[in-house]
């Protein structure tokens, strides 16, 4: 008997049935039933687990002309060790793939338009500042308030409608999981061929954020007009816009590839620090936006308030930096 033909037997001899031993191993029901269709082969470690849940050898299960079933073979550690992880099948992989294919480019306008969200209140604080159009300040901080607090609700809802479709996904990025057949080809292959259009994407991005200070430093030596100067920033802002909204969207693309095959920031070493990672994040960006509310009420300094995001961006990374190393320390 081949190996299918032998785990088709020894289960109906336990009377379990393919969900069941899936369960005992901790893969799929697709998983066992490949198997014994002889479409696909487990791991090491699979084997060595039915192995012991069967009561015989390896041999037994992996040679061909080994037909006899050694008795009452004693469980070893094997079972007890091995880790349950969740199986992604080919449709889960698939799925998920399509998804943030799709959800990429929402997900980089809605960033894109918390970049571009006070640009409106720059401008108007610039007429303020000239005197131009006699804009009053209520008017002026008004208008800018409001246009900022649209765009950032809207891209709060793309964050919030992606997040949702992706959500029963979120277990790639903290959990140990395995692979059905075929999954980790075909993921390597997509990959492949995104490569090119993800080098490029930050290749631009690049050199977009380094231009982008060029109208507002040249400006700055010419005049001190400061609705000029206010242009000039605006322009800035848009350029990084542009930038900020290749990185996500061909990070984002990249990441969905790097989760199913468990590499760069999703190896098992730095998905058992996701969780804290997380925890930080959700408390460092709740105290940011309190000491922007903070300072911009009491103070009314809207145009200048905003430059919180950015400092907060630099140094969101940097604690986040410092948090891997701790965590890296301990373990």
């Amino acid at each position: 008997m081949i190996f299918a033909d032998k785990v088709m037997e020894e289960r109906k001899k336990n009377g379990w049935s393919q969900e069941e031993l899936a369960e005992k191993l901790g893969v799929s029901r697709q998983s066992v039933s490949k198997w014994e269709s002889a479409q696909s082969v487990p791991d090491l470690t699979r084997i060595l687990q039915m192995a012991d849940l069967f009561g015989v050898t390896t041999d037994y299960l992996l040679k061909d002309d080994c037909g006899k079933r050694a008795e009452n073979v004693p469980l070893t550690e094997t079972v007890e060790t091995v880790k349950k992880v969740r199986t992604v099948t080919m449709e889960e992989a698939s799925d998920f793939l399509k998804i943030q294919r799709r959800n990429a480019p929402v997900m980089a306008f809605g960033v894109s338009l918390c970049v571009v969200s006070p640009i409106l209140l720059i401008v108007l604080g610039g007429f303020l500042d000239s005197g131009m159009f006699g804009i009053s300040e209520n008017l002026a901080g008004g208008l800018g308030i409001m246009v900022l607090l649209l765009l950032v609700a809207v891209a709060v809802f793309f964050f919030i409608k992606c997040g949702r479709e992706a959500k029963k996904y979120d277990f790639l990025e903290t959990e140990e999981i395995d692979t059905a057949y075929g999954v980790d080809g075909m993921t390597r292959e997509k990959k492949e061929e995104f490569s090119r259009e993800h080098d490029l994407g930050i290749a631009i991005g690049v050199i977009l954020c380094i231009l982008s200070c060029i109208p507002l430093l040249v400006t700055s030596f010419l005049t001190e007009e400061s609705y000029i100067i206010c242009a000039m920033l605006e322009i800035l802002l848009f350029v990084v816009a542009i930038a900020v909204n290749l990185f996500v969207r061909v990070g984002m693309i990249n990441d969905s590839f790097d989760k199913l095959l468990q590499e760069g920031d999703y190896t098992q070493g730095k998905k058992k620090c996701a969780t804290v990672l997380n925890r930080i994040a959700g408390i460092y960006w709740t105290i940011t936006v309190a000491v922007y509310l903070a300072w911009s009420f009491p103070t009314n300094s809207w145009h200048i308030s905003w430059m919180v995001w950015p400092i907060a961006g630099v140094l969101y990374a940097a604690v986040i930096s410092i948090v891997k190393l701790v965590i890296k320390a301990e373990d």
